[in-house]
């Protein structure tokens, strides 16, 4: 195992679902694959108000954030990252139609099922992270994850 960057970066996102159910997930342009809504943790504010900044500044959306789904500390080469991940909530069909996506970070988004999410669409590092913010959305529960890679 790789030595832990004595500073790891951290970012928050929200888990938001349509009124079918289905998650939305955005393609950030500066990297592969599809994330949660969410960014960095500025300085001076907590995980949640991070997380409802970057909904406004990425996608144009008021969202109240809800409870924590699952902190995770992800570990690999060279770096080292916490996720927090909240539940964001339903978005309505006023706030859906208003999504307006900040382009210089994200190209597209969609609204999904999580059987229609498939294994490459999240990356790798982050797909436990993911998985446990479903299973902790839909049990109730909040989920420390520390992943080494």
């Amino acid at each position: 195992m790789t030595a832990t960057p004595a500073r790891p970066t951290m970012s928050a996102a929200a888990v938001l679902r349509d009124g079918d159910g289905r998650f939305l997930i955005v393609k950030p342009g500066y990297k592969d694959g599809w994330n949660l809504p969410g960014g960095g943790v500025d300085e001076g504010e907590t995980p949640s108000q991070a997380a409802r900044r970057e909904l406004q500044e990425e996608l144009g959306v008021e969202q109240e954030i809800g409870r924590l789904l699952i902190s995770a500390f992800v570990q690999s080469t060279g770096r080292a990252h916490i996720y927090w991940v909240f539940d964001g909530g339903v978005l309505s069909e006023e706030q859906q139609a208003g999504i307006r996506l900040q382009e210089s970070e994200l190209t597209a988004y969609r609204f999904s099922a999580a059987e229609d999410i498939g294994p490459d669409e999240i990356p790798p590092a982050l797909r436990p992270v993911w998985e446990l913010a479903l299973k902790a959305l839909e049990g109730g529960d909040t989920t420390n994850l520390e992943v080494a890679m």
